[in-house]
């Protein structure tokens, strides 16, 4: 059944733009009269969109790039992840992403040469309770790594610090991580 939606979206996603291109492939034998016109027609949007879509996405990056605290309490989830990617990739980690969900506690997976490290993010106005570590904990195992980490732009609860640190889970709080991203300046 699954699989069967996932096809009906892609003809519904293929259908419009090849309609698309027929209408500009049109527009360019209108005005010009000759299979060439249209096709050059054709190939000046297509690059033209591309274009678009490489800056839209750079001027993202650019934004998340240049973030700095506040700007990390206005984010999303799915954004502080993103920002937490960037930051760790310009430590010299391998940075990849896990599934918004069913995640097993871990969004980023992070690797160097010797270790595999699994990243629970949390953006939170409040404070970080035991949940958040007993989710990484349960990640470890899940993703083969060597060490669990924890980072918020919030801080910790005192019960979160002590299963953390008798569990080897690395927490970063709010402090640390303006520290980090000062240092990445």
């Amino acid at each position: 059944m699954r699989k069967r939606k996932e096809k009906k979206k892609k003809r519904i996603k293929l259908f419009p733009s090849l309609l698309i291109l027929a209408i500009v492939g049109y527009a360019g034998w209108y005005y010009t009269h000759s299979t060439n016109g249209a096709l050059t027609t054709i190939i000046v949007f297509v690059v033209l969109v591309i274009f678009f879509k490489i800056w839209r996405g750079t001027r993202g990056y650019a934004r998340l790039r240049k973030a700095g605290i506040k700007q990390i309490d206005a984010m999303t989830g799915e954004e502080f992840e993103q920002y937490l990617g960037m930051l760790f990739k310009k430590r010299g980690f391998k940075v990849s992403y896990t599934k918004t969900s069913g995640d097993y506690g871990a969004d980023l997976i992070l690797q160097d040469r010797e270790d595999t490290i699994a990243v629970q993010a949390k953006r939170y106005s409040g404070s970080v309770g035991v949940k958040a570590v007993q989710e990484i904990i349960g990640a470890l195992k899940m993703y083969d790594a060597t060490q669990a980490w924890v980072v918020t732009n919030s801080y910790f609860t005192r019960q979160a610090e002590k299963l953390a640190e008798s569990n080897d889970v690395y927490l970063i709080d709010r402090d640390e991580l303006i520290e980090m991203i000062l240092k990445k300046r």
